[in-house]
């Protein structure tokens, strides 16, 4: 697939094409295929999807690939290091004192300060996945409170739960389909088959103007996994009576409302530019497209990202939204909580149609705004995020919506969502790095080191570690473990930033095109090794204000500026909980002296290995030192940084080397740099 330098150049989708097969002996061949990787070749899609987890029953048309259960994917490495920061800071102790979930409702407390609507819900979708990916028995006690209380709150009518709103059932549905992978409980699926009876059973109510109803297909994704379980029927026809009764997501992104204000007039509500409902929206058109097979939902999804790119995105793949969305200024702020939504999309739409740039853009957030809006040791979070953010602080900016203390990181900057829901974001990435194929083997979606443990052809269950550092390096080793010879397919994701890519198995070595899937395929036995090498060649983005960002393979890179962290409040006599503000002690207001089409040629790169704590700044695995000169009127604007410069920007100031390191890394930085004539 040949792609320039937007993740979706204008095309016509789906692109259904044949898979290209080269044989290189009787037991070994490479295949490359198209950008959409399993067409609808009926050999392919009459295949078991590995074995693990249903595929998709008829009526239902086929997805492309096949999500494996929670648990089969395990992170090690880094990236499990990362996974016990979350473990050891906010997700793992948020319930012993944030009074939302200390006096839950939905654990059967009483009384107004617990919560009884979405936030415990929330909670869980990321404490159940991060419980079971670490095995980690505590967590699991603390996330079985709340599952039995929920398991015994079924109605006779299907009701179930703390609130008497739909909204957070979607939610906490989503949080039983987790468990019951993770554990099998028999108790799960009655109760979800109860439910779907009593959305079967009333009339439909999911209104434009409520949270319930511009969220509703939520509620799809869970009677999907339902339905390939079942059988069930009933769950497709109120899937369909969701569809037609809700926001017509679909038409909203082929014809997008392209301000807040067009939105406010065609809709007469905020609700269809809420940055969150957005997020979860996207995969809308995709999820429908399973029972529709209409190609005006796919196409949805492409011209919705296409659309909130062009009008409202923001570096490192994510689009803004401080409450509404907001343009594309660096400086405006995007919720933590859409960023972990949109991850959440990504993954059912990478399932769902099978697209390599869909994983492109899951890696960009997962490993640059997921972590930027954290502190490293995982103990205080923003509310809003920015590109250019060279002051935290609690102080008027120019959000569309959101508070002055936004831009804090703390325990609830401005508003609890995110203090609940943006613990998801890790897990879930997890355990959606790898997926089932049809064709009866295992594809590495995204790229992490994790190992997974599968069946594949013939139900043999194989193993296979991902031993990396990657996204700081480019190397990464599959090394496959199997009980007897046993001939599958390993399908590889090769980003379409990644020329020159190259696979060796063995003694053989083959080049790979950037932008498609790869297929391995031979007779595998314990100990054989797939050595990829991803090319990490520094390349360059235009953003607002002909402004450049530098990438080097999924990392943006900001600048690193002095931290100076200023506690305005603790929550906690023993917990190190606490609301933060943070100053710059260094100087911000640089342009680079780079050019945009090499530069590699005025840009060093260092490397290390990740620390226990992998996006700590002064330990950042990866340093870019490059030279720029301050520009002096770029200043301080209403506590942001102000208006980016246009470039070319003159400077007469002295050359200065800088250094730039992982977005994730940084809490200040700067990453839409103006440029300055060499």
């Amino acid at each position: 697939m040949e792609q320039g330098s937007k993740l979706f150049p204008s095309r016509n989708y789906p692109a259904r094409r044949k898979n290209n097969y080269k044989i290189m002996n009787e037991t070994y061949s490479l295949v490359l295929s198209a950008a959409i990787l399993f067409s609808s070749c009926p050999a392919l899609l009459a295949g078991a999807a590995s074995q693990n987890y249903p595929a998709n029953r008829p009526p239902l048309g086929q997805t492309k690939l096949v999500a494996l259960p929670l648990g089969a994917v395990k992170p090690t490495g880094w990236l499990k290091d990362q996974l016990t920061v979350q473990a050891n800071g906010l997700t793992g102790h948020l319930d012993e004192f944030w009074p939302d979930l200390l006096n839950s409702r939905w654990k059967g407390s009483n009384g107004d300060r617990g919560d009884g609507w979405e936030r415990t819900p929330y909670y869980l979708d990321g404490l159940v996945p991060l419980a079971y990916l670490l095995d980690d028995a505590r967590l699991k006690a603390k996330a079985q409170t709340y599952i039995e209380w929920i398991l015994a709150s079924g109605k006779t009518n299907g009701w179930f739960g703390a609130s008497n709103d739909r909204w957070p059932l979607a939610v906490a549905m989503k949080v039983l389909t987790q468990y019951q992978e993770a554990t099998g409980d028999p108790r799960v699926i009655p109760l979800l088959k109860n439910y779907f009876r009593f959305l079967k059973n009333t009339p439909p109510d999911w209104p434009y103007n409520d949270w319930r109803g511009v969220r509703a297909m939520e509620n799809v994704t869970t009677a999907y996994w339902l339905y390939n379980r079942t059988a069930d029927l009933d769950l497709l026809s109120v899937a369909e009576s969701i569809h037609r009764n809700s926001p017509d997501w679909a038409g909203y992104f082929l014809d997008f409302p392209t301000t807040t204000e067009t939105v406010q007039k065609r809709y007469k509500t905020d609700h269809m530019v809420h940055v969150v409902n957005v997020a979860m929206a996207i995969k809308g058109p995709g999820l429908w497209y399973q029972q529709s097979q209409d190609e005006r939902d796919q196409q949805a999804v492409y011209q919705g990202i296409r659309s909130l790119d062009e009008h409202h995105g923001q570096v490192g793949g994510r689009f803004s939204g401080d409450e509404h969305l907001s343009g594309r200024r660096p400086t405006q702020g995007t919720e933590l909580c859409a960023v972990v939504e949109y991850m959440f999309s990504l993954e059912k739409l990478v399932e769902v149609l099978g697209d390599p740039a869909l994983a492109d853009r899951l890696e960009l957030l997962a490993y640059n705004a997921q972590p930027g809006a954290w502190t490293a040791d995982g103990w205080a979070h923003q509310y809003d995020q920015q590109a250019n953010q060279v002051l935290c602080s609690k102080a008027k900016r120019e959000w569309r919506s959101n508070d002055d203390t936004s831009n804090l990181y703390g325990l609830e900057p401005n508003y609890g969502c995110c203090t609940a829901n943006m613990h998801q974001g890790w897990p879930k990435f997890v355990s959606h790095l790898w997926m089932g194929t049809h064709d009866q083997g295992l594809a590495a979606v995204a790229f992490g080191p994790s190992t997974v443990k599968a069946k594949v052809a013939a139900g043999v269950e194989v193993e296979i570690r991902e031993q990396t550092d990657y996204p700081f390096e480019g190397r990464i080793k599959f090394v496959v473990t199997v009980p007897r010879a046993t001939a599958f397919p390993l399908h590889l994701r090769i980003p379409n930033w990644a020329d020159g890519t190259t696979i060796k198995v063995r003694d053989e070595q083959f080049s790979a095109s950037a932008g498609t899937f790869v297929v391995v395929q031979r007779t595998w036995r314990s100990g054989d090794v797939v050595e990829l090498s991803l090319p990490m060649k520094l390349r360059t983005e235009t953003r607002y204000n002909n402004a450049v960002s530098l990438l080097r393979g999924p990392l943006v890179f900001s600048l690193k500026i002095g931290e100076r962290y200023r506690q305005l409040r603790s929550h906690h006599a023993t917990l190190p909980t606490a609301d933060w503000e943070i100053s710059p002690t260094t100087p911000w207001n640089y342009g680079l002296l780079i050019d945009r089409e090499a530069p590699q040629e005025s840009i060093t790169v260092t490397t290390k290995k990740p620390g226990k704590v992998p996006f700590a700044q002064e330990s950042a695995p990866v340093v870019l030192k490059v030279s720029g000169r301050a520009i002096p009127g770029w200043c301080l604007v209403k506590n942001s940084a102000g208006q980016t410069p246009l470039s070319p920007v003159a400077s007469d100031q002295p050359d200065t080397v800088l250094e730039l390191i992982p977005y994730g890394s940084t809490r200040l930085r700067i990453t839409e740099f103006p440029v300055i004539p060499r």
